[in-house]
């Protein structure tokens, strides 16, 4: 449970840190001139007094450094046709499954390959963290277009960060703590986790679309080919990792909080704390997709056995995890990229 709970936290303060990475004008609109209050009679029924210009003074401190906008910068995934990115992106999953699976997945299966409990399995976990996932975008693009993202960036950092923490840990060890039985109850607690999710995550939509578009697309590749490879594995390979990874996810959760804590004269060590949060967090959440994935087929054999419950939910919920921080440093990534250009 100690990963999860560190997992948590540090997806919502790296999605703190996109705040004031607003692309479009009409976002740039609305921290810098009066059109503001025309925006919060438009898309929210209730009205907002507070604005950004009076913001906390440590909102404003932790995160003037994503101050920088992408306007005016060519985004080289809308060239070409439509075919062609497609294929661009085909391709780049497939090389990125076949290398990854060529340096890490040396040793096979030496029981015949997957037997078709552990497959149907894997499959149940794999679509319900895919529903997961679109819950959480529908949800934060709903929750964009109603004003709760103007909301969310002009509270108090510590405020969205506990009441984010608050509502995803509730939801979360409520859902794992309902047996699967009773669906209906598991399923809504599931469902809030996912809506706490988008609370948090949906001011990412004032970014660029195809910059997203593209971080997804590196998400989907990154966890495709590491989830093939620990189902294609040799059974319980890297179930080892657990404990270096729950190190690693202290460490990068750490690092996270920095910007909040730190002053804004310690720039070295902000700058390499920077560096820990974002590769260092890549290279942690990709173990983590391996390590989950083969604690899944590890669950399946125990349920076949009798020896625990299926609960394909719960499994799920790890994968989103993994998910939603490997894409949100993809987002800072692609940002910091084109910025450099």
């Amino acid at each position: 449970m100690a990963s999860f709970v560190l997992r948590r936290p540090f997806a919502l303060t790296s999605a703190l840190k996109q705040l004031p990475k607003a692309t479009s004008p009409a976002a740039r609109a609305f921290h810098s001139s009066p059109a503001k209050q025309q925006l919060f009679s438009q898309r929210s029924s209730t009205p907002i007094t507070t604005s950004i210009s009076k913001s906390s003074p440590t909102f404003q401190k932790a995160f003037r450094r994503y101050d920088s906008s992408l306007q005016g910068i060519p985004n080289p995934a809308a060239s070409g046709t439509l075919g062609q990115r497609l294929a661009y992106g085909a391709a780049m999953v497939g090389g990125s499954i076949l290398a990854l699976n060529l340096v890490f997945n040396g040793e096979r299966r030496e029981d015949g390959g997957m037997p078709p409990y552990e497959r149907a399995y894997l499959n149940d976990t794999f679509l319900h963290t895919g529903l997961g996932l679109g819950i959480i975008g529908v949800a934060a693009s709903a929750l964009h277009r109603s004003g709760w993202s103007y909301r969310i960036m002009a509270a108090n950092p510590w405020v969205v960060v506990g009441g984010g923490l608050i509502a995803s840990l509730g939801t979360m060890f409520g859902t794992f703590n309902t047996h699967p039985d009773n669906y209906v109850q598991k399923y809504i607690l599931w469902t809030g986790f996912n809506v706490a999710q988008a609370a948090v995550l949906s001011p990412l939509l004032f970014l660029q679309p195809a910059l997203l578009a593209r971080a997804g697309l590196y998400t989907v590749a990154m966890m495709g080919s590491l989830a093939f490879v620990g189902a294609t594995a040799k059974q319980e390979k890297y179930l080892y990792l657990g404990g270096p990874l729950l190190a690693g996810v202290a460490l990068v959760a750490v690092s996270g909080f920095a910007p909040l804590v730190l002053p804004a004269t310690a720039a070295r060590t902000l700058m390499w704390s920077e560096r820990i949060w974002l590769y260092g967090g890549l290279a942690v959440f990709g173990g983590f997709t391996l390590y989950d994935t083969q604690k899944v087929l590890q669950h399946a054999r125990m349920a076949q056995m009798g020896l625990a419950r299926k609960d394909v939910v719960n499994e799920s919920i790890s994968l989103e995890l993994d998910f939603l921080n490997i894409f949100i440093r993809m987002v800072q990534i692609l940002g910091m990229q084109q910025r450099k250009k």
